[in-house]
């Protein structure tokens, strides 16, 4: 039995169980390939070492959504790390593109573009031996969020991995380096939570292993500084729209004292745009499962958000 009530483990991730996912067709190097047939090599710097780039995107209305904010987090990462990609952002919109066309896909589909240094000559670390040029693998799915994940909310357990230094891994980076969030999952689950609630270097709360975290206290949404959490186009999604509608906004060091006594709490990402939290180490945050009336109005004012930028393509 869970020590946190017996339930089965959900993520922010769970998804409604679509069969057309089981025929895809998957984008790597150039050419779309059945899902069952696709491969890298078992040499590639990604496989090996966890030494590449990736986003999620969401797919609605044909348009890729927030497309111009992820591409600027993808192609900052990969100059910061000297990985030259081989492609333009129309390069990776028109490979997306031929990849959601090629699955029927319109809407409801989410994507993972994961760009690697590519194969190397020898199962070494140094970079000068990816000399084959990069890996590029994009992943669409027909993907809708699971309606009774966002109706009941996910359970969260502090977990004692944290988020690194910057000058360590700087956690901005979303990377192909995930161990350290691996791990937190792994401590979430033995103590019977859905994800991993991950502390700071210096003790304050910061973000989950998959998500950005924000409470609500008071009729004033907070979320971490950011100096330590991997800073979600989602999450600052929902800075903006507080900050463009007058809710108050702050981005901010607080401990798990303001946590457990929040009047709500939720996860921001590409796929679940904003989860509800249903509880924080065993205990209930609000009044009861589900989104409580801040999150509510901020998953409409998002929504609106998403519609806009999809009009704005010319979707």
């Amino acid at each position: 039995m869970s020590p946190l009530g017996g339930e089965a483990a959900t993520t922010t991730h769970d998804a409604e169980h679509d069969p057309r996912n089981d025929d895809l067709l998957i984008w790597v190097n150039g050419e779309l390939v059945h899902k069952d047939e696709a491969a890298v090599s078992v040499y590639d710097s990604g496989f090996m070492l966890g030494d590449g780039m990736w986003e999620g995107m969401r797919l609605q209305g044909g348009k890729w959504v927030f497309f111009d904010d992820h591409m600027d987090r993808l192609f900052a990462s990969l100059k910061a790390v000297s990985l030259d990609p081989g492609l333009d952002r129309a390069g990776v919109r028109a490979l997306l593109d031929a990849t959601a066309e090629a699955n029927g896909m319109v809407s409801d589909a989410h994507c993972r573009l994961m760009i690697t240094r590519g194969r190397k000559a020898k199962p070494f670390q140094h970079p000068s031996l990816s000399r084959s040029g990069p890996t590029v693998v994009a992943i669409v799915e027909h993907s809708r969020p699971s309606e009774a994940v966002q109706a009941r909310g996910v359970r969260l357990a502090t977990v004692p991995q944290v988020r690194g230094l910057p000058h360590s891994q700087d956690p901005k980076f979303n990377s192909h380096s995930k161990l350290n969030c691996v791990i937190a999952c792994l401590q979430a689950e033995a103590a019977g939570a859905d994800e991993g609630l991950m502390l700071d270097p210096h003790g304050f709360v910061n973000t989950t292993n998959a998500c950005n975290f924000f409470i609500v206290r008071g009729g004033e949404v907070w979320t971490s500084t950011g100096d330590y959490c991997m800073n979600g186009v989602t999450r600052r999604k929902v800075i903006d729209i507080c900050r463009e509608n007058a809710i108050p906004v702050r981005e901010k060091n607080f401990s798990l004292y303001e946590v457990y006594g929040a009047d709500e709490a939720f996860l921001t990402g590409s796929f679940g745009g904003q989860t509800p939290v249903a509880s924080v180490d065993g205990k209930p945050i609000g009044d009861g499962p589900g989104a409580g009336p801040m999150t509510t109005r901020i998953r409409g004012l998002y929504k609106a958000l998403v519609a806009a930028d999809v009009a704005a393509q010319g979707g």
